[in-house]
């Protein structure tokens, strides 16, 4: 981020619901709309010349999509610079939907009928790096990954066990050979398996059920 503000770019294809975002994010003081894209591909390539620290990003749109952009995004800026958060704002909420998002790498996902305050926060928590679901979304990605008395599976306890050692998801990615985005989908079906909502209550809750040494 650039310094205590949060440089956010606004992707939706329809001008009346993206002006509307724009206005609504613009007179935050910490919050600086650098940007707007009415497609996929148009927001990656404005994402590379304007580095935001947020990508706010509608799932369906022409030319590319919000996760063939997201995927996109969330591969690195180019010339090794940070990438972007990718928070998906949509009216779709399939289960399907939400994890081909954030299998992409998205760090949020959020419905249209967020409410402005709520929407504000998240963007800053995103810009945070901190996951940033609405609760019909949660509730339904828990419900797609989990069944009764799921263990984990071996990848997921792998990833799981070097967060233990301390890693950082793209260390992670590193040590195993995988993009950070596929880190954090098999984070995010760990937490959903063991009812918690963070790295540190995942593997708490591992430990306690002798999943993990």
């Amino acid at each position: 981020m650039s310094g205590t503000t949060v440089r956010v770019l606004v992707v939706d294809d329809h001008p009346v619901v993206r002006s509307g975002l724009v206005g609504m994010l613009a007179v935050e003081p910490d919050l600086d709309v650098v940007g707007e894209a009415a497609d996929g591909q148009a927001a990656v390539d404005l994402a590379a010349r304007l580095r935001p620290d947020v990508v706010l990003m509608d799932l369906r749109m022409p030319v590319l999509d919000g996760v063939g952009a997201t995927a996109a995004l969330t591969a690195g800026a180019p010339g090794g610079g940070p990438a972007p958060r990718v928070v998906v704002l949509t009216t779709y909420d399939t289960d399907a939907d939400i994890l081909r998002a954030v299998e992409a790498g998205a760090t949020g996902y959020l419905l249209k009928d967020t409410p402005r305050d709520e929407l504000v926060r998240s963007v800053r928590a995103a810009a945070r790096g901190q996951t940033v679901l609405t609760p019909t979304v949660a509730t339904r990605l828990v419900g797609s990954v989990r069944t009764s008395a799921e263990r984990l599976t071996p990848r997921e306890a792998q990833v799981l066990g070097l967060v233990a050692e301390g890693l950082s998801n793209a260390e992670v990615g590193r040590a195993l050979f995988i993009g950070e985005a596929t880190v954090k989908t098999h984070l995010l079906r760990s937490f959903a398996k063991l009812g918690v909502d963070d790295r540190t209550g995942a593997v708490t809750e591992a430990r306690r059920r002798g999943w993990l040494a």
